[in-house]
């Protein structure tokens, strides 16, 4: 590697783990952030919102590929560069500034998804950008092992914002006390023991200082994009006149090269979406909001799978300059079709043996199906008051397995917990003391069999779960399980992400290649994987099922594998990228 080939690959790399640190910062405290801007919600429904939020920035990933991606055919790769950093950089700054609903009311979600959707603009002209800029300056023998260094930004971005979190949220936590928890109306919020529930100093304030840091990441960034060169091919391609004056119609405007663009994006992209998601963003969720893992063992626990998998993107990335790129990627996306649910639940039951033990009790809710509805409402407006709903919904806040049975109890639903029955409330024929007594003595009711049968309801008091120290507290049996299982999720994500940005390169002429690659990239993961923690989520909590989520993935990742078997050429390392 030269001197001028690092250098474009430090300066690409560098500003790309700025922008995914900044863009999944949000992700990382996804679950806290809910809890400050969708307060007005139920809590169920705040934490589908919150990820809603996230998906966001993913939704509109695609028309920034069109932006940008028709940018950098137009006027060049650098200053394309330039534009998405700064408009990623200056959005994460102003959410850490953005104040709560408790002060803006519902003005504050709103300007939270707008900033989330300028992130996530700018992030769709930035990995087309970086994974051309590479590729084009690569030897033609080692174009995998070359743009698999920008594979690594997505994960190293995640990692660095997971370090920063934690050396903060240690800071913090350490040199504020907590504070008690009061809902809309001031009264304080009780445990399901009858305990204060308490808010931690980071939880409250302390998150908005890594979204203010990032400003100084911007100034480095900013620096380092300054110090870059144009791409050779498009400098020559340019002199040459040989530019597409209309790159968005003629990459997606005739069939000829709009079903290249089909074929990567069902063939190649949305499986590899599905499965890096699912490897480190799902993964993080799930420990801390279903296994009720605390968040900062959960972040330390992924930190380390990071740290320790991270480097099979360049292995893969190398493997594929010498077998190919396709059955990397097809492989990863068949092996996590195969062993996504034996893992999880292995992560399950190694985290928290308490939880998983008392999944195994019976529980189920006898109901009139007809007046069940979605738990999860996206939107956050409809009212969940029937007898069925209210017995879900009570369930699925402590990690409940249950199944749901058709029948027609005299109370409207309800609730078996082993040997004991609970009946369920009407919400919608009650109202005021009544009402709340009536929720009161249901939920005590639940809990009270819920811990009979050996839930943990209170995690101060769970001591099988897995707790972290600090960041190096990962030595006994149990974590470095934990830390073993989510390694391989990341080995997955190495594998279906080390070589595609090679591949994407490899499939599009010179002309078109920043817009032709962009657009199916960003579809397969801004929908088909940002979506998918709010997806998998909101399934596996209205089915009674925490791993029934896990099916959307598997699915997409098989129909990868059929569709890039059948379609996705074979041997594209062997290509000249500048023949044409």
């Amino acid at each position: 590697m030269t001197a001028e080939e690092k250098k474009v690959i430090l300066a690409s790399s560098a500003g790309t783990i700025f922008e995914w640190y900044d863009f999944y910062l949000y992700g990382s405290l996804a679950a806290i952030i809910g809890a400050q801007f969708f307060t007005s919600f139920p809590e169920a429904t705040r934490n589908v919102f919150a990820l809603l939020a996230f998906a966001a920035g993913f939704i509109v990933r695609p028309f920034g590929a069109l932006v940008f991606g028709a940018m950098g055919d137009l006027i060049g790769r650098k200053y394309t560069f330039l534009a998405t950093i700064l408009i990623m950089g200056f959005s994460t700054f102003l959410v850490g500034l953005l104040p709560g609903y408790s002060s803006w009311g519902v003005a504050a979600p709103i300007i939270l998804i707008a900033l989330r959707m300028a992130q996530g603009l700018a992030l769709g002209g930035e990995y087309g950008g970086a994974a051309v800029y590479v590729a084009e300056h690569a030897p033609a023998n080692q174009r995998g092992y070359f743009t698999s260094f920008i594979q690594t930004t997505a994960t190293l971005g995640l990692l660095l914002s997971l370090i920063v979190i934690l050396l903060v949220q240690g800071y913090v936590n350490g040199n504020w006390e907590p504070t008690p928890v009061l809902d809309a109306a001031g009264a304080a919020v009780m445990n399901a023991d009858g305990t204060p529930k308490m808010i931690k100093a980071f939880d409250l304030w302390g998150w908005r200082i890594p979204f203010l840091g990032s400003i100084f990441l911007l100034a480095i960034s900013l620096y380092i994009r300054l110090q870059m060169n144009e791409s050779p091919a498009f400098k020559k391609m340019k002199e040459e006149g040989a530019q597409s004056k209309a790159p968005l119609k003629e990459a997606f405007g005739t069939w000829k090269n709009g079903k290249i663009a089909l074929i990567a994006l069902l063939g190649l992209t949305a499986g590899q979406a599905v499965v890096w998601y699912s490897g480190q963003f799902y993964a993080l969720f799930f420990i801390q909001n279903v296994i009720k893992v605390d968040s900062f063992s959960a972040n330390v626990f992924v930190a380390w799978s990071l740290i320790l998998g991270t480097g099979g993107f360049l292995f893969f990335g190398s493997l594929s300059d010498r077998i190919g790129r396709k059955p990397i990627i097809l492989g990863g996306c068949l092996l996590a079709a195969i062993t996504y649910f034996p893992v999880f639940h292995a992560l399950t039951q190694t985290a928290n043996p308490a939880l998983y033990a008392a999944q195994q009790t019976p529980v189920t809710v006898t109901t009139d199906l007809s007046t069940c509805s979605f738990q999860f409402n996206p939107t956050g407006t409809a009212k969940f008051t029937s007898p069925c709903d209210i017995a879900k919904a009570t369930l699925a806040k402590s990690s409940v397995n249950y199944t749901t049975v058709a029948g027609t109890p005299a109370a409207g639903a309800e609730i078996k917990i082993g040997d004991t029955v609970i009946p369920s409330y009407d919400a919608s024929a009650l109202a005021g003391p009544e009402l709340a007594a009536a929720k009161t003595a249901f939920e005590k009711a639940v809990n009270e069999a819920l811990k009979a049968a050996g839930y943990p309801l209170v995690a101060d008091a769970n001591t099988t779960v897995a707790k972290a120290n600090n960041f190096f507290d990962i030595f006994t049996a149990q974590k470095l399980k934990i830390v073993a299982i989510l390694t391989y999720l990341i080995i997955l994500v190495t594998m279906v992400y080390g070589p595609i940005a090679a591949m994407l390169v490899e499939l599009f002429p010179t002309r078109i290649r920043y817009s032709g690659l962009s657009l199916p990239y960003h579809i397969g993961n801004g929908w088909f994987g940002g979506l998918l923690p709010a997806t998998a989520f909101a399934i596996s909590a209205q089915s009674g099922n925490i791993y029934a989520g896990l099916w959307y993935a598997i699915v997409v990742a098989v129909m990868t594998v059929v569709i890039g078997t059948i379609f996705v050429p074979n041997n594209t390392h062997k290509k000249d990228i500048f023949a044409d």
